[in-house]
This record gives structure tokens, sequence and C-alpha cells, in this order.
């Protein structure tokens, strides 16, 4: 994304809240004229916890440069134990991004309560920085006439 005034990349954001503390505390930054990175899209899920790991890696696909995933702080989830289940499939995520060579900045996680507006204003700024230093995301697509890494006789 460029900005039009000054011509300099930005980088998109997907931002996954959960519900009961995130999405609540962006509400709260909102309301408080609390300014964060204009960039960021915000997708209000029940808990952090219930996030595919498809819809981060389809986001990326898609030329998302960055996803931002927050929930509940340890102790405070809504449904018990699913800000633990988000962080675990965070971290299963990441080391598999490595793996397809995607750096480890592009996902990022952290807890955010819903009376913490300024710590998600400072959460979302600190991950549009470190994309924003990482560049324009590759894409995760698959080059036409290719299958499986040999590419077809067609």
């Amino acid at each position: 994304m460029r900005n039009g005034s000054e011509g300099t990349w930005q980088p998109k954001i997907l931002a996954f809240l959960c519900n009961w503390c995130s999405y609540a505390g962006a509400d709260l930054a909102g309301t408080s004229r609390i300014q964060y990175s204009p960039n960021v899209r915000v997708i209000r899920v029940p808990c952090s916890g219930r996030i595919n790991p498809l819809f981060i890696l389809k986001a990326l696909q898609s030329g998302i440069d960055g996803v931002l995933v927050s929930g509940c702080h340890p102790g405070d989830c809504h449904y018990i134990s699913g800000n633990y289940i988000g962080r675990r499939k965070s971290a299963t995520l990441k080391r598999f991004l490595e793996f397809l060579g995607i750096e480890e900045g592009r996902v990022q996680f952290s807890w955010v309560s819903a009376a913490e507006g300024g710590k998600f204003s400072q959460v979302v700024d600190e991950v549009t920085q470190d994309v924003k230093k990482l560049g324009p995301i590759r894409r995760l697509v698959k080059k036409e006439g290719w299958e499986f890494g040999v590419q077809s006789s067609e």
C-alpha cells in the first residue's frame, strides 16, 4: 500500500482479535481517540484459540504483509484455555512459515485486555514497524504450469 502524500510503501496488516479482550481494547483505543497505524484491518473472532492457521496462510497468500493475533491475558480467557491454545497454534505456525522461508516477524501474537487501549495501539504500531522493516511479502502462490515442483508438459 502506498501512502498518497509521501509515496512510501506501507504494509498491509490483518489483525485477528479476541472478541472478549483484544477487540474491546481496540474499541477502547478508538473511543479514547488513541492514534495507531491506519493500515490495520481487524477481524473479530470469538477467541484467539479458534483461529484456524489456514486463515493466516490464506491472508499471507493473498498479499497481506503481516498478521497480528491477539487474545486475552493468561488466566483471563472467557473460554478458560483458549488463549493458550491460540499461542501454541501461533508458535507452531511460525515454525512452519520459517520452514517455507517466510520471515519470523510476519506473524505476531500478543496479549491485550479490554482495558488496554494504549497497549493495543502500541502493539499495532510495533507490528507495523516490524513488518515495514521486512518489506512486502513474497506471495505464497502456485505458479501456472507447475505441480509438485515439476513443470507440466502441457
